[in-house]
């Protein structure tokens, strides 16, 4: 489980009682969020807060994605069925409630709408960068993409059934320290919970005290008997078309 981050740059912060200067808008009082599965309407903001969690790890090296490439892990034009394929959670703020969804996008996930009292305004710095192009049939225009939650479903010999992998929860700087963490972390967790799903597992970094706090506080067990490993690279490469003592594919 990657940390709750968020990606520091100086024209980002946060508002809601909604002011608004060139490309920024200042939310104060109330903020409205909106919880739904990304769409491939969303793929270029999938594609820039992927990049921004790399950019807070120090990772960007190994960005290799591309919108093409994720649009294919992504939105395939035959999906696995609901929650078992690469799966994202988009967390929307607006300065103004949602409605209802006239348009029905995804029929097996209804988004979830929350609203949180701001003890600090907030400011939404990269207003047309992040302005959602999610149509739900409302045309509501003062929504913008705040963070995200990646996970898909995982096997494990020791359940008879699949549970969740939680790749990654990401939050832009504005949105931090609001409870929305909470929230991602959570709804993930209802959806496998209602869903016959038996965990929600992933890494949790340990030298990020708050992301490893937050974890236990959210109810997850961290097993300090095991290690995480990893093949790739050049050493994963050395098993491509190994060849077995008669020259034949080993697999």
């Amino acid at each position: 489980m990657a940390p709750a981050s968020q990606l520091s740059t100086p024209s980002e912060t946060i508002t809601t009682d909604a002011s608004s200067e060139s490309n920024n808008v200042t939310i104060t009082g109330k903020i409205y969020t909106r919880v739904r599965l990304a769409t491939k309407s969303d793929l270029s903001h999938v594609y820039q807060l992927f990049y921004q969690i790399h950019v807070y790890h120090n990772y960007t090296h190994l960005y290799k994605a591309t919108e093409s490439s994720l649009a294919n892990l992504l939105f395939k034009e035959n999906p696995l069925p609901l929650f078992y394929g690469p799966s994202v959670l988009l967390l929307e703020v607006s300065p103004t409630p949602f409605n209802e969804p006239k348009n029905t996008i995804n029929e097996g996930f209804k988004p979830v709408l929350t609203t949180f009292d701001l003890k600090f305004p907030v400011v939404e710095g990269q207003v047309e960068e992040f302005r959602s192009k999610y149509d739900d049939g409302n045309d509501k225009s003062d929504v913008y993409i705040a963070g995200y939650a990646f996970f898909y479903a995982n096997y494990s010999c020791f359940y008879d059934k699949p549970g969740f992998y939680f790749e990654s929860l990401y939050f832009r700087e504005s949105y931090r320290k609001l409870g929305m963490g909470s929230l991602l972390f959570g709804t993930v967790a209802s959806i496998a919970a209602n869903n016959g799903f038996v965990s929600v597992e992933g890494i949790v970094a340990v030298w990020n005290k708050k992301s490893y706090d937050f974890y236990i506080n959210m109810g997850v067990e961290i097993f300090d008997e095991f290690r995480y490993g990893k093949l790739h690279g050049e050493n994963l490469q050395k098993y491509a078309d190994k060849k077995d003592e008669n020259g034949e594919g080993s697999c």
